[in-house]
């Protein structure tokens, strides 16, 4: 009698700040991913802060294949004035190439939607290239949708200095 290697199954943990050498790699995979490696200048020393500071700006939470690592999502919360409540911004999600297709982001997707409802949130957001047309056929079966209508604005770091009097 044979038996069939079943894959482990996949487990969604919250990163630590044990984690932050993981994560940092995690975000230059994705940087590689989107090509936005000359935007990636975060250090490790930033993520720690950021997530496990005494004020976190960030949350991360990771997906495994037993002890292999093999998704990443990041996240924040937000608040809506016209909706008085808060909502969960999925700032990344990385799945490694190897672990693709396997329901890994949907695993992720899954535990962010259930944290935002635990936390009173009445939304999820988050921003997708606009090349990226795997992600948006896959955000699309999940019936998520594009908010029409709106466009996303940045200022940059000189656009925020100008803007706060530190430059002319």
């Amino acid at each position: 009698m044979t038996t069939e290697n079943k894959p482990s199954p996949l487990r969604i943990v919250a990163a630590c700040d044990q984690d932050v050498p993981l994560i940092f790699q995690f975000l230059g995979d994705l940087a590689e991913y989107e090509r936005l490696t000359e935007y990636c200048v975060t250090t490790e020393e930033q993520i720690r802060q950021a997530f496990f500071g005494p004020q976190p700006a960030a949350y991360a939470v990771f997906a495994y294949e037993g002890s292999n690592p093999v998704g990443l999502a990041v996240f924040f919360y937000t608040y809506s004035t016209f909706a008085g409540c808060r909502g969960l911004y999925l700032e990344d999600l990385y799945v490694k190439p190897e672990a693709r297709g396997k329901g890994v982001a949907r695993e992720l997707l899954t535990y962010l939607a259930r944290l935002a409802m635990d936390h009173g949130c009445n939304r999820m957001e988050w921003a997708v290239l606009d090349w990226n047309a795997t992600a948006i056929r896959f955000y699309q079966k999940l019936g998520a949708r594009p908010i029409e209508g709106w466009t996303v604005y940045r200022l940059g770091k000189e656009g925020l200095d100008k803007l706060a009097g530190k430059i002319q």
